[in-house]
């Protein structure tokens, strides 16, 4: 697996109108890992593509109507069976931190990558989430060398108090240990 031209290799590409330029494209240096699952608790439906790409039908689930005001995308989801689906390139901003700080600098969105996983904080995470994730984050620390094992952060930790995902379900030594994995090939 490896970028080239923002893009991971292999992922599923959807649009997302939610994203902007970096104030400096240069500068990816942190990866955020997200839990998420709509409604909350479900998994395998359409709906956060929908919520990525501003098509969310706000009447398919009475949860949807609170979503209603929300612009939110992520650079990467990566699915329960493992897939990977990418709306933004990693050049440009996603909007997936909010409001957020790591090692004292605020606006994590700036800098970082996000990462979404489709899950709860309460619900482990599966055997190809763990593969893929590691898989994209070797991906990503090669073509971003500022992002170091150090610089890798879940949504909880850029905002404490505000989020908890991807949440105590979420087996961070494992996906460390994963990341000592096959280097990914060099970029083209």
């Amino acid at each position: 697996m490896r970028i080239r031209d923002g893009w991971l290799d292999g992922a599923t590409r959807r649009h997302s109108p939610n994203q902007d330029g970096r104030p400096d494209p240069a500068d990816v240096s942190l990866l955020i890992v997200h839990g998420i699952s709509l409604p909350p608790g479900e998994f395998g439906g359409p709906w956060i593509d929908a919520l990525f790409t501003n098509r969310l039908d706000l009447g398919a689930h009475p949860y949807f109507a609170q979503l209603a005001w929300l612009r939110v995308s992520s650079h990467l989801l990566i699915r329960r069976d493992g897939e990977i689906v990418q709306y933004v390139p990693f050049g440009a901003r996603a909007w997936h931190a909010g409001a957020s700080s790591f090692a004292g600098r605020e606006r994590c969105n700036d800098y970082s990558v996000g990462v979404e996983l489709e899950g709860t904080d309460t619900v482990p995470y599966t055997d190809p989430q763990y593969a893929a994730l590691a898989a994209a984050t070797r991906a990503l620390m090669a073509a971003y060398p500022a992002i170091t094992p150090e610089r890798i952060a879940g949504h909880s930790e850029v905002a404490p108090g505000r989020k908890t995902d991807p949440g105590p379900a979420f087996d961070w030594a494992r996906f460390r240990a994963g990341l000592a994995g096959p280097p990914p090939r060099p970029a083209a």
